[in-house]
Parts: C-alpha cells; structure tokens; sequence
C-alpha cells in the first residue's frame, strides 16, 4: 500500500508571523462576498527564546527568535530625570546606537540626545549608560563621555594587568561597571571597570577559559565565585555550590540561576534565586527559560510560562527585604503555525497543526453565536503521530467534528493497520477503535457517539465511542454504500430508485422515505430533516419534515450538507458557494473567493469546513496559520435531540457521578433539576453544551446532603444558544439502589 502525506496549509511562502491567538478584526472581503466575523491564527506551543537588546528603567526592548524588536514601557515606572553624564545613576534610562565611529545616546524619559565620537584610532568595545568603552591600537582601555552633549571626553583605564588579553566585556545590572574577562599567564580573570574614574579591579582567577558572570553595584559572581564589589583589595572570593544551572543575574543580594543543563522528566526548568549571604535559596518563577537577562536599573527581565499561548516576561526588582518581587510586563505573542486541517462544529473550531518536538496537535476556538472567537486557543488533544494519507484525499489528515466537543480521524499503525481516533473532550485522552485489519479506508462521516469508516476492503462500520469508554468498537458492519450517520439512525439508499432508508442503531427498526431522486445516489448526507442525495450529474435535498423535494446544483465537486443549506467550492473560480434551500427553493451566492494558490486537491477539511450543528463556516484565508469565521445567514432549525445516553446507576458519588449525555442538534444553555420520590426539587444544576452536547454530572449531593435510594425525576431544559427557535425540554427518571 502506498500513501502520501500532503500539508494543508495558507501559501505566504512559509513566512512565520506573529499574532495573538484571537483575532477579533476580521480580515477585508473581496467585493461582493460575506465579511468574516473573526479570524483565528494557529500558534505553536513552542516557547521562544528572547534576547534584550536594552533594558532599562522605564521599559525594554526584547526580540522573539530572529524577530523584530520589540519596546515596552513599564506600566507605573518613575524614571530618572535627565542630569546627563554626570550623573551616572540617570544612565539607566539611555538607549546607545552605535553608528560607525559615533554612539548616538538617548534619555528615553526626556528625549535628551548626545553623541559620543570615538576618536581615531579606538575601537568601541561595550556601553552603559552614559559610557562607551574603547580599546586603542597599544591595547589601552578608555572610558568615553559627552559634556554638554556633543564634546567628547576620554579617561583612560587604569590597573588593568599588562600584558593581559581581554576575551570578552559584559554589562550587567549597572551603569556605574562593566565587567572584562581576560587572559594572563595562562589564567582567566574577571574584574569591574569602575565608569566614573576608570579604575579596573581584578576579583576573581580561575581555570575556566570562559567564565560565566553577573554583577550589580553591589556584587560580582564569576566562575561560580562571588565577592562584594566594595571589598578590600586582597580579599578572596567565596565559593559557591556549583550546579548545572546559570548565573543570569545579581539582583539585591539574590543570584538568579537559571536554565538548568539536565531537568527530570515530567519537570520543567525554572527561575530560582540563592542569597549571596545566606546561602538561602528558593524559586522565583516556575517554567521559566529562554530570556532571562539583567536590567541597568539593578533589576532583571526572565520569561515565564506553560507554553508559548502563557509565554511572558517578568520584571524582577528587590523587594526592600532581602527578597525579590515579581511583575508580569509583557506576553510575547506566539509564532503562527501552519494548519494542516480544519473542522468546525457545535460553534467549535478544530485546527490540526505542528507543535514542539514536530508532533501535532489539535487546537480548539471557541465562537459565539455570531461566529466570532470567543476565547483564547487552547489544547484538544495530547501529542499525536503523523497521520498518513490516501493519494488523493480531499485532506490529510480527515477530519470529523463529532458536534459534542471531540474529533475523529484515521491512524494507521505500524503494522498497517487503520483505526479510528477520537479526541477533545480533554487534552489528554485518545480513543481508538481499530477496523479489524481493513486499511485504505475513508471517514464517511458522523455525529455525537456514531462515526462512519468507509474501509478499502468494501465494508462499511459504524464505530461507536459511547459515553465513558476506554475505547470504540463496532456497532454495524455492512456492503460499502452511500451512507450518512445523523444522531442514532444511518441513511442509506433504499431497495428501489429514489429511496432512502434511515436504520435506526439502537433498536434496528427502519424508516423508508422518498426523496424522487433519479438514480441511487452515489452521495448521501443527513443533517436535522435534511437528507442530500446527489448522483454526479443531478442532485437534491429532501425535506423530511415537509415532504418536499428540492433541486440543487450539482456543477462542482463534492459537496458538504449543512442546516438548511449547501457549501461547495469552484475548483476553477475558487470561489466557495452557498445554496441556501430553507424555503424551500435553492437559491446560490460567492460566500468568499478562496486564495487562488491551490492549498489542497479536495474541499471540505482541507480548504473549509461548516459547522452542520447551526454554525458558521471557516476557511483558510491566505496567510499563514489564519482561518476566517463567516456566518452562514441561514436561518437554523429548533433545537432537537439527536441521540441520548441516560442510565440509570444504582449508586452515585463525587467519584462516579450520574453523568447522562443528551446530543442536540446546536449548542445551547441547559439548567437540570432532580426531583425525588415527594415531587421535590432536590438539586439544579446548569452549563453550556459542550459543543451540541448537555454533559451534566450530578455526584448525589443535595440541599439536605447526599441522595438516598429511590426513584428521582430529570428534567432538562435546553435554551438555544443562538436565540432561533423555542426551548427544549426532556425529562425521565432513574432509580437509585
């Protein structure tokens, strides 16, 4: 057997761009076409490195990866005020941009500039602050500064070692200092040149060719050795634990470590801090890594977060205590992801795409009842093998949005064989139900518990994920056809021309009806009283509500049948269109025109999809990891129940509750009450669907305490949640042993 994996994904030339995950403008329509009521952009969960190309006291500049720079300003900051070179401490706030031989500086609080120029024949070397270090052609250190803004004056270093081989300059939490590492006699040694007179101070010798350090105005640690900066000539420096963590930071008397070489499974790196006089440590942020760095002001900048949708950046400052205090100053937006699928259904949008490590995931979008994103991304699966695909398939992977908050697709193991999985109700969990060695298959489609395979072989199963199992399994095998699966009955076509007959899962029992199609369909879909057949050349919909027959177009490709209208797009044109057959009588617009690069050879789940549970349509717009929301503007139908799974337990608990599921035909709001054997109410309880699914769970708790033995009565009241139609109310009884 051989198989192809295709991407599906938005044709910008793989530029990666960054956004939140919601985008709540929508996109600008072509002329003509439906404006989108939001957009999506899928992001990768990979948290990004950021470097700090200035940090200072009212704000910072970080950069994400090979990104633009990016300024922010902290929120409540009192910055120095302007009294220029002299005053070293206000340096804090000044931003150098080095241009040839001159250093422009600017006080980022006043918008006070001066220019350093490095004389003829130094090099720049490093800046902080108000000062700009050089080295000349003998190997001398000078220290340069501005007075009145534009007259530059030059100190000359003074005590650094002759004969020694500078290896490298660091800034660090301090304008007063910068550190030199270098090389004499076959040593390394770090030392601080002091930047208000020149003075270089040697403090520690070792071993290690490249030294980690960080420093403040009050503190030196290099090597993993830390000394006072105001301590007397001679002294030695202390010896601190070494680990595998780094030295990123001195704030106050605390050393921030961080980036951990080797983390436990299951664990994750994080910020912790050791006073430099104690000895004692303790965490600052947890899951932090990958932009943690020191501020001029004495303070230090470190991102925090479980993935890149919580991926922020915090400012460290001492507390006043000997501690530290944190603040959330920014969230760095995460890098968009191509999408390799899509499926919408019960008012959720699934978006199938890669994640760290390059496995996939699938990602869920809340929309209101308008269509537009309500809620940030979030995890709807756990870490998923590659899919694998047929030459040919309209996407790869098929998607099938069930409508009660979970997706199917195909898996083929190792082994060849293909099995059915099933997720979203957590980001965890994977079902699987396996097709008994059958492969080569296709996803026919499916609601609720009930999912169609249509296998290579020729056979066709019903796969049945039923409320709270570990696995699914076959409900029904039978000769490959035309079928659809709505709620608990399989359509099918009939013993003679133009009949279809509906087969119920549960009891067996049949319904024939006849929808005056000409042929046997070679297509058929199912959704509310609607029933689609279509035999290539001619199509229609049948009405079972009604009786009545209605034509529709059946010019293009496949077509994908939705409440109360059709979606299907022009190959030639692109352009995707909506026949809306509610009244009765079909009639045809442009919803939108669809990139024109061809994303995928097939329409639904690889270009688009709609959500046949009363909701919008979403489609890749063009860029990159964006999806576009539009609503469909056709009426939807009253809500209805579809399938129901309620058993009766003979005992309940907090930790294996009642927990019925009623699959409806569109989302809605849902109030429960249970009433006991006295006709009273002893306990109400109330949700949104998940999806189109009421999934209550009552663990026996009452208003007098927990529930006795009986008999109690259910009744729920389901509200549409998009305003259409008049509440549903169902009720029954169980029996507690």
């Amino acid at each position: 057997m051989i198989r192809s994996r295709r991407l599906v994904r938005a044709a910008v030339g793989g530029v990666v761009a960054l956004s939140c995950t919601v985008l709540t403008a929508p996109v600008q329509a072509a002329p003509g076409v439906d404006e989108p009521a939001g957009t999506v952009r899928l992001a990768t969960e990979k948290r990004v490195t950021v470097d700090y190309p200035w940090a200072g006291a009212s704000g910072f500049q970080y950069r994400p990866g090979t990104t633009s720079v990016t300024t922010v300003d902290y929120p409540d900051a009192v910055p120095p005020a302007h009294a220029g070179p002299d005053d070293l401490a206000t340096g804090t706030d000044v931003v150098n941009t080095r241009d040839g031989q001159k250093v422009l500086q600017k006080h980022r609080s006043t918008g006070v500039t001066a220019t350093v120029t490095i004389p003829t024949g130094q090099a720049y070397r490093a800046a902080a602050g108000w000062s700009v270090l050089t080295m000349d052609g003998t190997g001398a250190l000078h220290v340069l500064r501005t007075v009145d803004g534009t007259l530059t004056v030059d100190t000359p270093v003074t005590g650094f070692p002759a004969g020694a081989r500078p290896v490298s300059y660091r800034t660090g939490g301090s304008v007063a200092r910068l550190a030199i590492v270098y090389t004499l006699d076959g040593k390394t040694s770090a030392g601080l040149v002091d930047l208000s007179d020149g003075a270089f101070r040697t403090y520690v010798t070792g071993d290690t060719a490249t030294p980690e350090i960080a420093f403040n105005d009050r503190w030196l640690v290099a090597d993993w050795k830390a000394i006072r900066v105001d301590a007397e000539p001679g002294t030695e420096p202390a010896a601190l634990p070494r680990t595998d963590a780094r030295l990123e930071a001195v704030v106050g008397d605390q050393l921030l470590l961080g980036n951990p070489m080797f983390v436990t499974g299951g664990a994750e790196a994080a910020l912790t801090a050791r006073s430099l006089l104690t000895g004692a440590t303790g965490t600052v942020l947890t899951s932090s890594f990958g932009g943690i760095g020191p501020t001029l002001d004495g303070g230090a900048l470190a991102t925090a977060g479980s993935s890149s949708l919580d991926w922020n950046i915090h400012r460290i400052t001492p507390d006043g205590s000997g501690g530290l205090t944190t603040t959330k100053v920014a969230e760095v937006p995460a890098a968009a992801t191509g999408v390799q699928g899509l499926a919408v259904a019960g008012g959720e949008l699934f978006l199938y795409g890669a994640t760290p490590g390059a496995s996939l995931r699938y990602s869920g979008f809340q929309l209101d009842e308008a269509g537009r994103p309500d809620g940030p991304q979030t995890r709807r699966s756990p870490a998923l093998s590659a899919p694998t695909c047929l030459t040919g398939d309209a996407a790869c992977p098929q998607l099938e949005a069930l409508g009660d908050g979970r997706v199917s697709h195909l898996w083929t193991g190792d082994t060849g064989q293909e099995s059915v999985s099933t997720v979203g109700l957590d980001a965890t969990t994977v079902l699987s139900a396996p097709t008994d060695g059958d492969s080569s298959g296709r996803i026919g489609g499916g609601t609720g518990r009930y999912l169609l395979y249509n296998g290579g072989s020729g056979k066709q199963r019903v796969v049945d994920f039923p409320r709270a199992a570990t696995a699914g399994g076959t409900a029904l095998t039978r000769d490959r056809t035309a079928a659809a699966v709505w709620g608990q009955t399989l359509w099918a076509p009939g013993g003679t021309q133009g009949q279809v007959t509906g087969r119920n899962l549960k009891t067996g029992t049949t319904t024939t009806v006849a929808t005056g199609a000409s042929c046997t369909p070679t297509d058929i879909q199912a959704v509310n009283t609607w029933l689609y057949w279509s035999c290539g050349s001619s199509a229609g919909v049948y009405d079972r509500a009604t009786q009545r027959k209605i034509t529709v177009p059946a010019d293009l490709g496949p077509a994908r049948l939705a409440d109360g209208f059709l979606l299907r797009e022009n190959r030639t044109t692109h352009e995707l269109l909506l026949t809306d057959f509610h009244t009765g009588t079909a009639t045809t617009r442009t919803v939108v025109k669809l990139p024109a690069t061809d994303q995928n050879t097939g329409g639904s789940n690889g270009r688009w999809a709609v959500d046949r549970f009363g909701g919008p349509i979403a489609y890749l717009n063009g860029t990159y990891g964006e999806v576009s929301i539009v609503p469909s503007g056709v009426p939807t139908s009253p809500l209805a129940q579809m399938e129901a799974q309620v058993h009766s337990p003979t005992v309940i608990g907090k930790s294996f509750p009642w927990a019925p599921v009623w699959q409806l035909n569109k989302p809605s709001t849902w109030t429960l009450t249970l009433t006991n054997a006295f006709g009273k109410i002893v306990r109400t309880l109330t949700g949104r669907s998940t999806g189109a699914a009421v999934r209550p769970a009552w663990d026996g708790t009452t208003d007098s305490g927990g529930a006795t033995g009986g008999t109690y009565t259910w009744k729920l009241t389901a509200h549409p949640r998009d305003g259409q139609g008049p509440d549903l109310t169902l009720s029954g009884s169980m029996t507690l042993g």
